[in-house]
């Protein structure tokens, strides 16, 4: 149960720093964050949260994440359904949070995209399905071999969290304009669920090639990375 709650709370923190960011603080006028303060809170959400709940839970906070290290040998398959069902929950608590609080502002008159990912119409910069898919697959692919490099009992102790924290940071940093960055599906999800059918229809993509993508990663690390 512990664990299962870290996994709650971290990917809580997830949605909420990174997604709230990009829609309170990053086009606010005149002092918005912008692309570069968006990409930073994703990353310091992980960051924090590696540190706060890391030693618990061992700081998943995202389906894609859970299921590379499990190809990777390094989690048991039997704490999948638990840690992607947290994760969920965690989500959509924080995208409903989000919502309560923007629906609170005095010119309301809805949600827009609510930092959702999409493709095509839906992308930022109109990217296609294809590039899209290529792009989440290959950005999560790295993002794990990142995770299970920095988490090898060889690496540098006590920085891992640093490293994937940044990893993320520049995930968002090559991607916000391609697909609004998912590389993990809970965070997709929760937004999704509360952009509309357009978002939710395309929510099928941030499942694949988020998931592919980390499985790779974790089979490539088993097979070269984890032996002498």
């Amino acid at each position: 149960m512990k664990k299962l709650l870290a996994e709650f709370f971290g990917t809580f923190w997830l949605v909420f720093g990174g997604c709230g960011s990009a829609i309170f603080a990053a086009a606010f006028p005149e002092v918005g964050i912008g692309l570069l303060g968006v990409s930073l809170a994703f990353g310091l959400t992980v960051l924090t949260m590696a540190y706060a709940v890391g030693h618990v839970s061992g700081a998943h906070f995202n389906p894609a994440v859970s299921l590379g290290l499990w190809a990777g040998g390094k989690f048991e398959g039997k704490h999948l359904l638990g840690y992607i069902i947290a994760q969920l929950i965690g989500a959509i608590a924080a995208a409903g949070v989000l919502y309560l609080i923007i629906s609170g502002k005095s010119d309301f008159t809805g949600i827009g995209g609510f930092a959702a990912n999409g493709y095509g119409e839906l992308s930022p910069g109109g990217y296609s399905m294809v590039s899209v898919l290529v792009a989440e697959f290959v950005l999560t692919m790295f993002f794990l071999l990142i995770i299970l490099g920095s988490t090898y009992p060889k690496a540098p102790k006590g920085f891992a969290g640093i490293a994937i924290g940044l990893a993320l940071t520049l995930i968002h940093l090559i991607s916000i304009p391609i697909s609004n960055t998912s590389v993990n599906p809970a965070r997709s999800t929760s937004q999704a669920i509360f952009a509309g059918a357009d978002f939710t229809a395309q929510l099928w993509l941030f499942w694949l090639a988020p998931i592919a993508g980390a499985i790779v990663a974790g089979l490539i690390h088993k097979a070269f990375f984890n032996k002498e």
